[in-house]
């Protein structure tokens, strides 16, 4: 599976604009098989349970405030990219006609 860090990298959605690209990749999201949609929330699951973890030890730890914050900014470059590779093969092919 080929990792997409960025929805210009599909080569499905290269030539398309922006908005529909984001379209495009949200329904071929809801086309993911239920283990693959399983497998894409307990990914979310492991990556979000430690922000919370981490904010119950703030009362103990105030760098833990700092740890937590991190995390949420690492959120998106873990997850995003798997659903993009995950999301990819469900996208329709644009053929280029020859006209």
């Amino acid at each position: 599976m080929k990792f997409y860090f960025s929805t210009k990298h599909i080569p499905e959605l290269q030539d398309v604009p922006l908005t529909e690209r984001i379209q495009l990749l949200e329904t071929a999201t809801t086309k993911l098989t239920i283990p693959e949609k399983t497998l894409l929330n307990i990914l979310k699951l492991c990556v979000i349970a430690p922000f919370f973890i981490l904010l119950l030890r703030v009362v103990n730890d105030w760098t833990s405030l700092l740890w937590a914050g991190l995390i949420l900014l690492l959120y998106p470059i873990v997850v995003r990219p798997i659903q993009f590779s995950m999301s990819a093969k469900y996208l329709p092919t644009h053929e280029k006609s020859n006209d």
